[in-house]
């Protein structure tokens, strides 16, 4: 049986994979911070966009989980520094390139 941080991590992988599924499938761009109706001009392709990386998001969650599981790094902060830099990297990506299905201020 799981320990408690990967039971959390596989749940937290879980409830961010529906929400890109919500977003990316279900086109439901409402789920995204910041979404502005006025300003988006091509909701189909902001929804695959940021669904798409969110579902990234939550593959790298659950290959921390394995990683924690495994525990081949006996207590090193190597794979929650990688884990950080991965969902900042993925973050940015999603703010910046968001940006192309907006219409210019």
């Amino acid at each position: 049986m799981a320990n408690g941080p990967v039971l959390s991590l596989l749940i937290t992988a879980g409830l961010v994979a529906v929400l890109g599924i919500l977003i990316k499938y279900g086109g439901m761009v409402q789920l995204i911070a910041g979404y502005d109706p006025d300003r988006v001009t091509d909701e189909a392709g902001l929804a695959e966009f940021i669904g798409t990386n969110t579902l990234y998001v939550a593959a790298l969650i659950f290959l921390v989980a394995l990683v924690e599981y495994a525990e081949p790094f006996d207590d090193s902060e190597a794979v929650w520094i990688g884990f950080a830099v991965g969902v900042a990297g993925l973050a940015a990506r999603m703010i910046v390139g968001a940006r192309r299905y907006e219409e210019p201020a």
